[in-house]
């Protein structure tokens, strides 16, 4: 299956839980109806995207009715279903954690944000998120019937050695469920995911919450599809709606025969190490 027809969620995300899960609910159903393969949501979907709100909404992975309403979800339409992200408790740390349920409801791949998004820009935005989440440790690779699919989450973008990783590991497709905030979405969101892509000449998304004005945190939106040779092809504004967009893998073939960047790497001199 080379062709698959994405859906990309930009929500807009309150600070009512079951709102929230309702709101995907009912934009996976839209995306269903629309024949979509491969759904995606934003990061932090169930939950404002705030430190004290982290520790609110987090879930044990055993006990989520975050995660238990997507695998019905996805089990019940036959859809892949990646699950942006959650605040996941284990033990006494949170984790900002991603979750790729296949056609059957089942979970395939977890992703916990590897890189914690802990800035300063004066006079701007702060933000800190290792005040209260945990740094995940793995890179996740997710094998599925279009091919393997890369995920990181957000800040983990900004971070070329993991895409390389990823696509080295067979990733054709890096998804980055994000939200940037007004600041830095206006300046590198595209360029980020443009980018990704064309470093790595695979197709590069992003999925945003939408920009609620009455949230203490400000995101972007602009959700993402960016094609292997660096063209944006479907782009959101900052208002909520849905992405429906189909891709063809044979691109990526395409491309790497015409432009063989991955083919000459000097990998006589230098390499990327996993540790």
């Amino acid at each position: 299956m080379t062709k698959i027809k994405l859906a990309l969620c930009q929500m807009n995300v309150v600070d009512n839980k079951k709102e929230n899960i309702k709101r995907a609910h009912s934009m996976i159903k839209e995306s269903v109806s629309k024949n979509a393969d491969f759904i995606i949501l934003p990061e932090m979907f169930n939950c404002p995207y705030s430190n004290d709100k982290f520790i609110e909404y987090g879930e044990k992975e055993n006990n989520s009715p975050t995660l238990n309403e997507i695998s019905e979800l996805a089990k019940t339409n036959k859809v892949y279903i990646l699950a942006g992200s959650i605040p996941e408790r284990e033990e006494n740390k949170l984790y900002n954690t991603s979750y790729l349920f296949d056609k059957q409801g089942n979970v395939i791949a977890k992703h916990r944000k590897m890189h914690l998004f802990d800035i300063d820009v004066k006079g701007k935005v702060t933000f800190k998120e290792s005040d209260v989440l945990t740094a995940g440790n793995k890179v996740t690779v997710a094998e599925t019937e279009f091919g393997k699919i890369g995920i990181g989450i957000c800040y983990d973008i900004r971070f070329p050695e993991l895409a390389r990783i990823m696509v080295e590991n067979g990733a054709l497709i890096l998804v980055y469920p994000g939200a940037f905030n007004m600041t830095t979405g206006s300046s590198h969101w595209e360029l980020l995911f443009r980018s990704r892509a064309i470093d790595n000449q695979a197709f590069c998304i992003g999925v945003a919450p939408a920009l609620n004005k009455n949230a203490s945190y400000h995101s972007y939106g602009h959700s993402i599809i960016v094609n292997p040779w660096g063209k944006v092809i479907a782009q959101a504004s900052e208002k909520e709606s849905l992405i429906i967009s189909e891709i063809d893998l044979n691109e990526i073939k395409k491309i790497r025969e015409e432009l063989p960047l991955i083919k000459n790497k000097r990998n006589d001199i230098y390499k990327i190490i996993l540790r």
